[in-house]
């Protein structure tokens, strides 16, 4: 599998390479060197969406029941929120990295692990759903733009038959018991005795964790809510790609830069077996933008200042990631340390 992400990596590579030679790397550079040092704005806007994201899941978090005094402040989990989006976005995890590190982390605010981990199932159930609306919404405003439709009903006709992926994942969570055939399967494979058997069933990953994923559906106050701010989160969002192209020097309609940004979202979660859709999200960002009336270099110039946003924002909180496990793991060793001590005298 790692073996199939990094070949994927790879090809995406040399395609984006490609497209940058076959548009002209030269006029590409102009067109990014005119926006300037005013594109670094980008930065700390991304900071806003990401801060909704972190409250949709701090919906989910308060309602699955744990004390209050370990529910987790809107900062932290703005930190792990861009953790999550990092570990996505720049690493070779098929788009599930980033939720297995957000559980890991949300772990040292809530001591439930199956508080926890309902927590981002159900998140990404809703995302599914939410983004699904917002790429429905994108197809709307790309048929409205577009005179007699064009190609657009192929993308629209796209939409329609993946419909049944979302729909799927939500019924085998509130029916199947998902987690608890999981456990059963480790207790035939692995046996009663095995340490991970345990592991799974003293944490309550396994039928605990379905009951948990259930009592979070039966709140429809809930999910309505944290749908609303991830749909917040992905409509301000829109405003990268709108702004972006302002200073480019080929200004659009808010509609227009939200039908780009929300099928490429749309594409990129499509080639998730393509580390950060590397290759696809500029392909799809260069054909929408064309569709939408701005040049080929210019929307390759929208692609890549966009990556090297995800790059410029997601590499810091990696190395954030880092230190704080390294130092993490320093202070546990000093104490195991201490405690040998202890016991020695």
């Amino acid at each position: 599998m790692k073996k199939l992400a990094w070949l994927a990596g790879v090809a995406g590579l040399l395609g984006l390479t490609a497209l940058v030679i076959h548009q002209g790397a030269g006029q590409i550079a102009t067109i990014v060197a005119r926006a300037g040092w005013s594109l670094l704005w980008l930065l700390p806007f991304h900071a806003v969406p990401i801060v909704l994201d972190a409250q949709a899941w701090r919906t989910l978090l308060c309602a699955a029941a744990p004390p209050r005094s370990e529910r987790p402040g809107l900062l932290f989990l703005w930190w792990v929120a861009s953790v999550r989006e990092a570990v996505n976005r720049l690493l070779p995890t098929a788009n599930v990295g980033g939720e297995l590190a957000g559980i890991r982390l949300g772990r040292l605010r809530i001591a439930d692990t199956s508080a926890v981990t309902a927590s981002v199932v159900v998140e990404v159930m809703i995302t599914m759903f939410a983004q699904y609306l917002f790429c429905a919404l994108g197809v709307v405003l790309l048929l409205a733009a577009i005179p007699g439709g064009g190609d657009v009903w192929v993308i629209a006709v796209g939409l329609l038959l993946s419909l049944p992926l979302p729909i799927a994942f939500a019924l085998a969570l509130r029916h199947a018991g998902v987690f608890s055939r999981l456990e059963e399967l480790a207790r035939r494979l692995l046996g009663e005795d095995h340490r991970m058997v345990g592991a799974i069933a003293g944490a309550g990953l396994g039928a605990g964790l379905d009951t948990r994923i259930r009592a979070l559906l039966a709140r429809p106050r809930t999910l309505l809510a944290t749908a609303s701010w991830q749909l917040a989160a992905l409509t301000i969002g829109t405003l990268e790609t709108w702004f972006a192209l302002r200073l480019l020097g080929h200004p659009v309609s808010f509609g227009a830069a939200l039908a780009i940004e929300s099928l490429t979202i749309g594409a990129r979660n499509m080639a998730f077996f393509v580390p950060g859709g590397l290759g696809v999200q500029e392909a799809v960002v260069m054909l929408l933008g064309q569709l939408l009336g701005v040049d080929a270099q210019t929307s390759l110039s929208l692609a890549l200042v966009k990556r090297a946003r995800e790059v410029l924002y997601g590499v810091p909180a990696l190395l954030s990631w880092q230190w704080f496990e390294v130092r993490r793991w320093r202070a546990r060793h000093g104490e195991a340390r201490g405690a040998a001590g202890e016991r020695k005298r």
